[in-house]
């Protein structure tokens, strides 16, 4: 599995969540400590929203540690809000087209789990996604694929509802035609103004996901592992949360996508 951080608050330099840190997410990249991998060299990218609506988007299929490029450019970007991936496949390529965090127009997101026996069913996901959505389907992975469903249930109306009703999909045909764990998920999404994550499993073995507030950076970061070991005030997403980021504000709801019932 994959891991990932998000910050929203304050404008700050993408090093100060990437790499600077103790626990940064280039070090997890190597060193994970709370994944089903300690590695996650399959490809990173950053998604960061500075002057204009749409984000920037950086990715590549080294790992994060290894490309000069990444580091110098976290070095000199700030940014009020962005997210950053690092990959270990479930399966899929390594390619920069499966590397996250995806875009399309102004929205952001990223993904990290797997949602069972994907490869068995990858045409049914494909065809869910609307004709006027499919050119941006570029890469093959499970987690592009729910992105761009949530779209075509109506992320830009209803955030929390979309995902759910994308998440239940997927599930349903995971229950059909693949395998448990038919959902594991902690995902983070934006339109450049909400921070908006979610914390899900279809079992009891969600992946990870903390939240802290920073007074000295004036902003919260949201994270698969803490970014300092000895730092106070990390504070753990339950199971089935969904969450809404906005300046200080928090808000944590339950995330309960509804059952569907998929032919075979």
């Amino acid at each position: 599995m994959c891991r990932w951080a998000a910050y929203v608050g304050t404008p700050i330099f993408l090093e100060d969540i990437v790499s600077r840190p103790g626990h940064s997410l280039i070090q997890q990249s190597q060193h994970a400590t709370q994944g089903s991998t300690a590695i996650n060299a399959d490809g990173f990218g950053i998604a960061w929203y500075g002057e204009r609506p749409e984000p920037g988007l950086y990715r590549d299929t080294y790992p994060a540690w290894s490309d000069p490029n990444l580091r110098s450019i976290t070095a000199q970007v700030r940014s009020p809000l962005f997210l950053a991936h690092v990959r270990a496949s479930t399966g899929t390529a390594t390619s920069r087209n499966n590397c996250h965090p995806f875009t399309v127009g102004r929205w952001s997101f990223m993904h990290n789990g797997q949602i069972g026996g994907y490869d068995s069913f990858r045409r049914d996901a494909d065809m869910m996604i609307p004709e006027a959505l499919y050119p941006h389907r570029k890469g093959a992975s499970d987690s592009e694929a729910l992105f761009l469903i949530a779209l075509a249930e109506g992320l830009d109306r209803d955030p929390q509802g979309a995902l759910e009703r994308a998440a239940a999909r997927m599930m349903a045909l995971s229950r059909a035609k693949g395998g448990a764990p038919h959902l594991r998920m902690t995902c983070a999404f934006s339109d450049g103004e909400t921070l908006y994550a979610a914390r899900y499993a279809s079992d009891d073995a969600a992946p990870s996901l903390w939240h802290r507030w920073s007074d000295s950076r004036g902003g919260r970061a949201v994270v698969s592992e803490p970014l300092e070991a000895d730092e106070c005030g990390w504070e753990v997403i339950p199971q089935a949360s969904f969450c809404l980021f906005k300046g200080e504000a928090v808000e944590i709801r339950p995330f309960s996508p509804c059952p569907l019932v998929q032919a075979a």
